[in-house]
């Protein structure tokens, strides 16, 4: 009796779902919670097992846009089960002593031949992302051997796979990378994914429904990387993580929610939702695209847990493995573009959300030394720039929030006594 493959729920906001690569072929035999395809929402994509054991027959193509709830093949659990374990059994002849044993070279040569022909058209198996890596790149798929399930390609083969220089692949090429410029005047087409149109939305859902406002700041980070030389080593032996500057600006954040509640409360209809806890967002780029993962109770957390959170949701997003509960339900972001180099920018509202705090470059600048007024020393300093939500947070809240964090970060003993 056939079993449909039908499109399981993956999060009450997610009503639609795009089919990434078919992992196998039609007509081929699956077993039961075996990976069949890729599907990709607006938030996570995943690979959907098979619900039974049999042979696959696929209804939909690659590509394809479908509701919750949408069949996309069926798989024929009556079929008879391919006998490629007998097939794969080599068989025996039994010589008479008497008689001359038959050659066996050419015969040898035939099924080397045969197994060769056979490697070279079956079919490639690679994720989406490896196969798009691969392309980018330049890179064969059937010179890389695969680490996954049954031989399939990852991302992490291509990246560690040789281009035709001799060099290792160290990171896909995303938007923001130049591309070759030959002389010719080809033009490109692209369909956007799902997670780009669903941040393409929200970016300017943002801008069209808040009154969003943006208010800078600058930070001495002198006392904060002097506290992190002295115990950065300390630290990672004692907690198995580094400590980073996050988890600084982190609990900083933190502590000035608790001054301005207003930052870390949403506008729901004519009412103000206030939260008496802290899930902290923060912004990882990755080749597909900006993803937001959460802190869950950032408020109750120690720095290690900080940063232990941070190094699991960063790799987990690099590797594709966030769930839809790892991105729902923030109520206060931080993004970090200093880490690409920028100087200044005006982070943009994560709805619905009603601040978010963007981080920057660490530049030395000529400064006043404040214990000798008159006295200009280069300092460690770094731009801080507060976006939010004017319906909800007035200008002196916002004001005195990002004042809070940087007397925090300039004295990050403040931190430590809850101050």
């Amino acid at each position: 009796m056939p079993v449909e493959i039908v499109i399981p729920s993956m999060g009450e906001s997610i009503t639609e779902i795009r089919l990434g690569q078919w992992l196998k072929q039609d007509g081929d035999w699956v077993n039961q919670d075996e990976s069949l395809v890729e599907i990709e929402s607006d938030k996570v994509t995943q690979e959907l097992p098979a619900p039974a054991a049999g042979a696959l027959k696929i209804t939909e193509p690659e590509g394809t846009d479908l509701p919750i709830g949408a069949a996309i093949g069926t798989i024929d659990t009556e079929a008879a089960r391919p006998a490629d374990a007998a097939a794969s059994e080599p068989t025996t002849t039994t010589v008479a002593p008497s008689e001359p044993a038959a050659p066996i070279a050419p015969q040898a040569t035939r099924v080397e031949i045969a197994t060769e022909s056979a490697a070279a058209s079956s079919p490639v198996r690679a994720t989406s992302m490896a196969k798009k890596i691969a392309e980018d790149r330049g890179v064969p798929l059937t010179s890389i051997h695969g680490s996954g399930t049954q031989g399939r390609i990852m991302k992490a083969d291509v990246l560690s796979a040789p281009t035709s220089g001799g060099t290792s692949i160290q990171a896909p090429r995303t938007n923001s990378q130049p591309l070759a410029i030959d002389g010719d005047r080809g033009v490109r087409r692209k369909r956007l994914s799902k997670l780009r149109m669903r941040i393409a939305e929200r970016l300017v859902a943002a801008q069209h429904n808040a009154a969003m406002l943006t208010t800078f700041n600058e930070a001495d980070m002198s006392a904060v990387i002097a506290m992190r030389s002295l115990h950065k080593e300390e630290f990672n032996d004692q907690h198995g993580v580094k400590l980073g500057f996050m988890s600084f600006f982190a609990r900083a954040c933190v502590s000035a929610l608790k001054q301005v509640p207003a930052i870390n409360a949403f506008i729901d209809g004519d009412e103000l939702e206030y939260h008496d806890y802290v899930d902290l967002s923060v912004a990882v780029g990755t080749d597909r695209g900006l993803v937001v993962p959460v802190i869950r109770d950032a408020n109750r957390k120690s720095f290690a847990q900080i940063e232990g959170d941070i190094a699991s949701l960063a790799a987990r997003a690099r590797q594709g493995q966030l769930s839809v509960e790892d991105m729902t339900g923030g109520t206060f972001t931080i993004s970090n573009g200093g880490v690409y180099g920028s100087m200044m920018s005006t982070p943009i509202l994560n709805p619905p959300q009603s601040g978010i705090l963007g981080l920057h470059r660490i530049q030395k600048r000529p400064m006043e030394d404040p214990d000798n007024p008159g006295q200009i020393v280069l300092r460690p300093m770094m731009y801080l720039a507060l976006s939010y939500d004017h319906r909800v947070v007035d200008g002196s809240e916002a004001v005195g929030f990002l004042v809070h964090v940087k007397n925090c970060i300039e004295d990050p003993e403040r931190l430590l006594l809850g101050l």
